[in-house]
């Protein structure tokens, strides 16, 4: 073997150890510039994704905390409480308080984090076939449309059927009427619709029939439904809107210290500014309002 192959030879292994070296060093400069983000998931109510509120507050807290990656899966409150038992989220973001509190005693839920409210609305055509415009009460009203329907034929209702916290809370007032739920929904002039708030409100508006909605997701299609509200501000139509970290110790490998971030953004002066900001310039007023 020849001086020169020899020289060839270490000349070569000398230039891919130097390759080598370059090639990690930008592999760890890299890395370090750009570290891998952890992924936060949160299942939440269709409610707050329609109204977009949760998109701009996602925004804000992917810019203050960069390294982290807000996944958002919407559902009604049930399917949202489920995906949490399963271990397919690391924080539910939910509005029915009964559901949380069980939640939370079956150990799935650390803490019930109220942050922010507003109203359910009941809608309905502007003819008002049911007369409900003469009622004052959630209860009433629907005490009102029920008698109403079973005369008039023009009279419908339309519910999401989801087993969200919307449609629990319709079942409530429904059975303060006195009148068993399972015999109501079996009637020809109830409709479900087994979607979230915006479908539900499409369809309600295509029947020209009453539903129970959120004021959120109202306000943000109100220009693109022709159904006008009939009952806000009652006590049983109180919305709270709640957010519940997976508890880590009876889920493994949940992000519970992300998902304390992100509540205590949400309760912060800025995530609640959001909040009560949030729709103004849209809508012509804030479509929640801050609790905290």
């Amino acid at each position: 073997m020849s001086i020169d192959y020899i020289k060839v030879i270490k000349l070569n292994k000398t230039l891919i150890a130097t390759i080598i070296i370059i090639l990690v060093t930008i592999v760890g400069i890299y890395q370090l510039s750009n570290p891998k983000k952890e992924i936060l998931r949160i299942s939440t109510t269709t409610s707050l994704e329609d109204t977009g509120l949760l998109e701009e507050l996602e925004a804000k807290f992917e810019k203050e905390y960069p390294n982290i990656d807000v996944q958002i899966v919407s559902g009604g409150t049930g399917i949202a409480i489920e995906r949490g038992k399963k271990g397919d989220a690391d924080l539910i973001i939910v509005h029915d308080k009964k559901r949380e509190e069980e939640f939370i005693n079956e150990g799935y839920g650390t803490k019930r984090y109220p942050f922010a409210y507003n109203y359910f609305y009941i809608v309905g055509p502007k003819d008002d076939p049911a007369k409900i415009n003469e009622t004052k009460t959630a209860q009433e009203a629907f005490q009102k449309i029920l008698t109403e329907a079973q005369k008039n034929p023009q009279v419908k209702f339309v519910s999401r059927g989801d087993n969200s916290g919307t449609h629990t809370r319709e079942i409530k007032i429904w059975n303060k009427t006195g009148i068993d739920y399972n015999k109501i929904k079996e009637s020809p002039w109830y409709i479900e619709t087994g979607s979230g708030m915006a479908d539900t409100l499409r369809v309600a508006d295509e029947k020209q029939a009453y539903t129970i909605t959120d004021s959120g997701t109202y306000l943000a299609y109100k220009n693109q439904l022709n159904l006008t509200v009939y009952i806000s501000n009652d006590s049983d139509l109180l919305n709270v809107y709640s957010a519940i970290p997976i508890n880590p110790e009876k889920i493994k490998g949940t992000n519970y210290d992300a998902a304390m971030k992100f509540i205590n953004f949400l309760l912060s002066k800025e995530g609640q500014k959001i909040i009560s900001q949030y729709g103004e310039d849209k809508y012509g007023k804030p479509l929640f309002t801050p609790l905290s």
